[in-house]
């Protein structure tokens, strides 16, 4: 019963990282990347889908992405939905390809995503640290109904703390590498 509870705590700790991780994506760097415009929303017959399932997202070079849409009809839909998506990015078409040149960070965006990746690195640690309140009270659980020791409640509460320990350290080790990009000029 308990190493069923720490491999769920792991198995959630490591979708938060994952989520974490996704998230950080979806903040730019210097660099083109098709990520950048994964959560822009497209209206498209009547729903809204995301971007990359009525056009193709590429990179044209380092500083611009092209995307080609598959109707030309949705050519308007996709320049607006990537205006209202707040990145701060104008595309430009010509002719069936929609260009979105990045323009360089300055020295105040950069700091400003920097504050919003540690903001999602806070949320990551808080999620991880939500995924060892409940494994401790499952713990608790099976404590107050006799079906562990103390002495095992305790030992499975401290490998929870070390894992816990160990995701939130992954989570800094990743926003390091993400300050690190993005203070890249």
């Amino acid at each position: 019963m308990i190493d069923e509870i720490r491999k769920d705590a792991r198995t959630r700790m490591s979708r938060t990282i994952d989520n974490f991780v996704e998230e950080l994506g979806k903040i730019r760097t210097g660099r083109a990347n098709t990520r950048l415009l994964d959560h822009v929303r497209v209206p498209y017959y009547g729903s809204d889908v995301p971007i990359n399932q009525v056009a193709t997202v590429g990179v044209g070079d380092a500083q611009t992405l092209t995307i080609t849409p598959w109707e030309r009809k949705v050519i308007p839909d996709v320049e607006k939905a990537i205006m209202n998506a707040d990145l701060g990015l104008n595309p430009v078409t010509s002719g069936e390809v929609i260009r979105v040149p990045l323009p360089p960070l300055t020295e105040e965006r950069r700091k400003e995503l920097i504050r919003l990746c540690r903001q999602e690195a806070e949320h990551a640690r808080v999620a991880v640290r939500n995924v060892r309140r409940d494994a401790n009270g499952h713990f608790k659980g099976l404590l107050k109904e006799k079906e562990i020791s103390q002495d095992e409640d305790r030992k499975a509460e401290k490998d929870v703390q070390v894992l816990t320990d160990e995701f939130v350290a992954k989570v800094d080790e990743i926003l390091g590498r993400k300050e690190a990009e993005l203070m890249e000029v």
